[in-house]
């Protein structure tokens, strides 16, 4: 079957789905299937120093981080809002990661200037490595990465030359499937399901992508703050669509409560069990029991963040 490639949005580029994308959800359920993300950026890290240098620039803790080991560690403003996210992994001799599409570069200036006297590298691999989601194992040596935000498969690193082979050799299945996949599961994803102002206790990630016991970096402050008082400004849900309206919100659009504006809509995606569905990010005061509405669709709130969340509430992603 031919791919139906996205022509908008952040998976503009990338095969969409192959004609039947409910049968498509179903194969990733199987243990099956692989998912086209070669439109993301890879970024290479190698040199003595890297995990030290990572460690000490990022929410994650990476100063003794096995080989082969999958972890998401963020890059938080002064302020501590979310700015850069890397699903990393180290081969022993580099470390590997992806992050969204476009980003790689700024990601990779940002690293570069924070360099200094350490013995590190950064790289922009993004031209000769690419991304592929695996629900379950595939021939070959590609390097895997597995994190509890991995949607139950894995993302496998693929030199552009064997991408080809690799799609070829297991049942396709296209980023619709994948973006369902996800948001059933509650993951956020950065830069659609937050804004400039997100900071990591407001969306899940704590004990994630944000480890609790590691020593300073960049924003601290703030997570450490909200964790010990609770009650972050605002909190991530899930919506159930309205089933019966043939159309799904745009990311951005306002999440409307009584004629205002309470929050706004990430991704969405249409789930062959669940029906329409999408990410949030809402005023922590918003009412849990509350129905909203997006672009006029009705949504039913899930939470996905306690209200409450801080030192008494742990996340569970």
């Amino acid at each position: 079957m031919t791919a139906v490639v996205a022509e908008t949005g952040p998976d503009v580029g990338v095969p969409w789905h192959y004609g039947d994308p409910m049968r498509e959800q179903r194969t990733l359920t199987g243990a099956e299937g692989v998912v086209d993300l070669s439109h993301r950026g890879v970024v290479a890290v190698t040199g003595p120093d890297r995990l030290t240098w990572l460690h000490s620039l990022t929410t994650q803790d990476l100063e003794g981080l096995q080989a082969g080991r999958g972890v998401t560690a963020l890059v938080l403003s002064p302020h501590g809002h979310i700015e850069h996210v890397l699903y990393g992994v180290d081969d022993g001799e580099t470390f590997w990661a992806h992050t969204e599409p476009s980003t790689a570069p700024a990601l990779v200036n940002w690293l570069d200037s924070m360099r200094f006297l350490m013995r590190v590298e950064v790289a922009d691999r993004s031209a000769d490595y690419a991304v592929v989601w695996s629900a379950g194992q595939v021939a070959g040596d590609h390097l895997a990465r597995v994190g509890p935000d991995s949607l139950g498969g894995r993302e496998l690193f693929v030199a552009r030359d064997r991408l080809g082979d690799l799609m070829s050799s297991g049942r396709r299945a296209g980023t619709w499937a994948l973006e369902a996949r996800r948001i059933a599961a509650g993951v956020p994803r950065i830069g659609l399901d937050t804004d400039h102002r997100t900071i990591p206790n407001e969306i899940g990630l704590l004990g994630v992508a944000v480890d609790l016991d590691k020593g300073c970096y960049r924003g601290q402050e703030t997570v450490a703050r909200v964790h010990n008082l609770g009650r972050p400004p605002r909190r991530l849900i899930r919506l159930h669509l309205d089933g019966s309206v043939d159309a799904l919100p745009a990311p951005g659009s306002g999440l409307v409560l009584d004629g205002r504006a309470v929050g706004f809509v990430g991704g969405s995606a249409r789930h062959f069990e669940l029906g329409p569905i999408a990410l949030g990010l809402i005023k922590r005061g918003t009412p849990v029991e509350a129905s909203l509405t997006v672009d006029g669709i009705a949504a039913a709130q899930e939470a996905l963040v306690d209200p409450e969340i801080g030192l008494h509430v742990r996340p569970a992603l």
